[in-house]
């Protein structure tokens, strides 16, 4: 039984060298990727976002939802890359000189000039986007309010579209006119969702005006017409600036004294129930590039525009910093939509004052009753997610909960006696952004941590090594062709390591009328057609042991005689011997060939590590790369799915060689007892 513990070992070493490899891949998946479970849940007028009457009574009227609508019109400009300090008013830093001339400074000035003369009907913030700082996910995250992911564990996973509920799904539900103009990734996020739209390419990142003059064109003609009731225009002029130029270039100057002169047209147009958001998406490095999450990428510029009264006091000095999926709560109550239920902003309160004529303790009243139907919201997601999965800390969550029940008793005894309200107003307030911070904080630790232990365990795995002597012996040489001979037939079958180029008509075939509702069959077809070169290389590696033997040519051949045995050999010149067989060689040296399959498979799982550290390596190097999430993390993705599918096959390889070793050893001791009977 000795050989068989020795086959069992050789299985298990190899179980345990690959299992260091996937504990690597998991840690790195975990924190780059962003996973998360996507919820398909939508939230509705009809239900509200928490037990207890809504404080409006208004529910299901028309106009309005969980709050009465303030507006029934919104401008949404959509700056790409228009990082913060390039809307920033600029300054002296010392009193008495000039402003630092730099091209993309000074450029807003229409922003500079409304927040001086009109402060109760503007505001700029200072947008803190989460990364990565790529434009499909920041998308994601200004119209959904959650956090980015590459990953999403949903029901539509071959579609770019966004299935999470969102603002463009609440409005189309509410039956508003969408009309969209510029960059074309709106069209596979959100297909059918336009009244109207006029999409341009975005991928052509060294043109600088096709898209802008395109949306020029019709934008103005568009606002005049009045079929619209809510306007998106999404500008690319200053991200491709920035690419080809960087901002320190005199054409980032004229890009954004263009988009000044946008913003200037609008606001002359604008009627009193419409409100203007001009907003960046992320910001850019001093290269112009984006993707990953130094300060520059995720520091965006928000400005909000209304011809009536937005706000009771007027902007503070330097510019409040918000999270970026704050404008998701917000937007949606301000035009009387209910708040998307995966929402984890923080509904911005200061605009539910009412304008600068409001009572200040109404003012604070219509806050707070934001930042708890706000808080309800995201209790709600909260509760529904943790149900679904495990990604969240349960003591953080529990605490969390008692915070929400207590402030939202604290509210409801407000609103029974709203004469006391001025003395429990501001503690109330406190308690209900303290809950909405720390859920949004508890989400960031749990979906989007960044880690890079797998380097250690990449090197664990990698360093292992056995040596070995005897005729079983395969070159580096030959392992490396083999693995790199797997992944170019993975490319000369048609595949590629992008999701869109995944051969998805696989999983129909045999199966013409379809799966009914059964989901691993295809899955199992498709993941087969997409790595059958690895599945197949990795099963037939063992056979780079025997593959040798194979070659030699069968027939009469003389013995190697060892050094200093000429004599004995030309004493019996007519024991002239055929080589042994390689099934013979095979029972010569049992331990050797054990021990070389170990070998074989360690090798081969080095070279596969390599190939994967490889691109971790550079998803992690090139993280602020404009195609990071577009050709880098995808490569990853398919060299990890495909180190694990090729580890499998390689053990079943292993494992099939031994089991026909042991069929050949047991047959040759029972021939061997046969001939000395």
């Amino acid at each position: 039984m000795s050989w068989l513990m020795q086959k069992v070992s050789v299985l298990l070493f190899l179980a345990w060298v690959s299992f260091l490899f996937y504990a690597g891949i998991a840690l790195f998946t975990s924190g780059f990727l962003l996973t998360r479970l996507e919820l398909t849940n939508q939230s509705s007028c009809q239900e509200p976002p928490g037990p207890g009457s809504l404080p409006w009574g208004s529910q299901g009227k028309p106009g309005a939802c969980w709050m009465p609508s303030r507006f029934s019109r919104v401008v949404l400009v959509l700056i790409d890359a228009l990082r913060f300090d390039f809307a920033q008013p600029q300054r002296s830093r010392v009193p008495g000189e000039p402003p630092v001339s730099v091209p993309f400074l000074g450029k807003l000035g229409s922003l500079q000039r409304i927040l001086e003369t009109q402060p109760h009907h503007a505001r700029l913030y200072q947008s803190q986007v989460d990364p990565p700082t790529t434009t499909m996910q920041r998308l994601k995250a200004l119209t959904t309010g959650s956090l980015p992911t590459f990953i999403d564990a949903g029901s539509n996973f071959a579609s770019h579209a966004i299935v999470e509920d969102n603002l463009i799904k609440q409005l189309t539900s509410a039956g508003r006119r969408i009309v969209f103009m510029g960059d074309d990734t709106w069209k596979d996020l959100f297909p059918g969702a336009f009244s109207q739209a006029f999409f341009f390419s975005s991928f052509n990142v060294r043109d600088l005006h096709t898209v802008d003059n395109g949306i020029l064109e019709h934008l103005y003609p568009t606002m005049d017409s009045g079929e619209w009731d809510v306007l998106i225009a999404h500008f690319l002029g200053v991200d491709h600036c920035g690419h080809k130029h960087g901002p320190n270039h005199p054409e980032m100057a004229k890009k954004l004294s263009q988009m000044d002169q946008v913003i200037q047209g609008l606001i002359e147009r604008l009627e009193n129930d419409t409100l203007l958001v001009v907003a960046g998406d992320h910001g850019m490095t001093m290269n112009g590039d984006h993707g990953g999450d130094s300060e520059l990428e995720v520091s965006a510029a928000l400005f909000l525009y209304s011809p009536t009264a937005l706000f009771s006091t007027v902007p503070p000095e330097e510019p409040e910093v918000i999270p970026q999926v704050s404008l998701v709560p917000t937007l949606a109550l301000l035009l009387g939509l209910p708040i998307p239920f995966g929402n984890i902003g923080e509904v911005m309160a200061e605009l539910f004052s009412g304008g600068s004529d409001s009572h200040p303790q109404a003012s604070a009243l219509a806050q707070v009753s934001a930042l708890h139907i706000n808080a309800q919201q995201v209790s709600r997601f909260l509760h529904t997610y943790s149900a679904a999965t495990q990604d969240l800390q349960v003591k953080e969550l529990h605490q969390l909960q008692k915070l929400f029940t207590k402030a939202s008793a604290s509210y409801q005894q407000l609103l029974q006696n709203p004469q006391e309200a001025e003395a429990s107003l501001r503690t109330l307030t406190a308690e209900l952004q303290q809950f909405l911070r720390g859920a949004r904080a508890i989400c960031i630790e749990s979906w989007a941590r960044f880690s890079l232990s797998f380097l250690l365990l990449h090197l664990l795995a990698a360093g292992t090594s056995v040596a070995t002597t005897g005729p079983f012996i395969v070159l580096w040489q030959a392992v490396s062709a083999w693995a790199l001979l797997a992944t170019q037939t993975f490319y000369s079958t048609g595949h590629q390591p992008v999701f869109s180029a995944i051969h998805w008509h696989a999983a129909f075939v045999g199966f013409p009328e379809g799966h009914g509702s059964s989901t691993w069959l295809p899955a199992l077809l498709v993941g087969a057609n997409t790595f059958a070169s690895h599945i197949l290389f990795a099963v037939g590696c063992p056979l780079l042991l025997l593959w040798p033997f194979l070659c030699e040519s069968q027939g009469p051949r003389k013995r190697q005689q060892l050094p200093g045995s000429e004599a004995e050999a030309r004493a019996s010149p007519e024991e002239e011997q055929e080589e042994p067989l390689m099934e013979m060689r095979l029972r010569d040296a049992p331990h050797h060939f054990n021990a070389a399959l170990l070998q074989l498979g360690l090798k081969y799982l080095f070279v596969l590590g390599v190939q994967i550290l490889a691109c971790a390596l550079a998803a992690s190097i090139l993280r602020r790369h404009l195609m990071v999430w577009k050709v880098f993390a995808p490569k990853f993705i398919f060299e990890a799915i495909g180190f694990i599918v090729s580890s499998v096959g390689l053990l079943l390889g292993i494992a099939l060689v031994m089991r026909v070793d042991g069929a050949v050893s047991s047959w040759f001791r029972r021939l061997v007892l046969a001939q000395q009977r």
